[in-house]
């Protein structure tokens, strides 16, 4: 096997939890393949460069292996090489995203007295 659709490889890579939202990713044009945007049916084959784009991040990725059965993570991760850029990227964003500051969600309910107080004060009553 030297070649597979891109929507089975994302998934035997475990970028995408089910092989239907790697291919809606690909429908969505959030991947792309040696820097085209790629469809579902577009193989892959070892030594493609991907851009992948999900909830965990952007991600380059050189396609090592060639797989179209997903295994355990240890093994999926043997798929592919992620560049040394991307993974900066992902590491200087997650630290940003540790720095700013955590907000605490609003209470439910009523606001206090006190809350009412900040509020208007914020809104420029007195």
């Amino acid at each position: 096997m030297t070649r597979v659709r891109i929507d089975k490889w994302l998934w035997a890579a475990r970028f995408f939890k089910t092989r239907s939202l790697a291919a809606r990713a690909c429908e969505l044009g959030r991947i792309e393949s040696n820097g085209q945007p790629a469809k579902a049916s577009r193989e892959v084959q070892a030594g493609d460069l991907l851009q992948v784009k999900n909830d965990s991040g952007d991600f380059q990725v050189e396609v090592l292996l060639v797989s179209e059965m997903r295994g355990p993570a240890p093994v999926a991760r043997t798929l592919y090489r992620e560049t040394e850029a991307s993974r900066e990227l992902r590491v200087k964003l997650a630290e940003e995203r540790k720095a700013t500051p955590h907000f605490e969600s609003m209470r439910t309910g009523k606001p206090s007295k006190h809350d009412r107080r900040v509020l208007a004060r914020l809104r420029g009553r007195t």
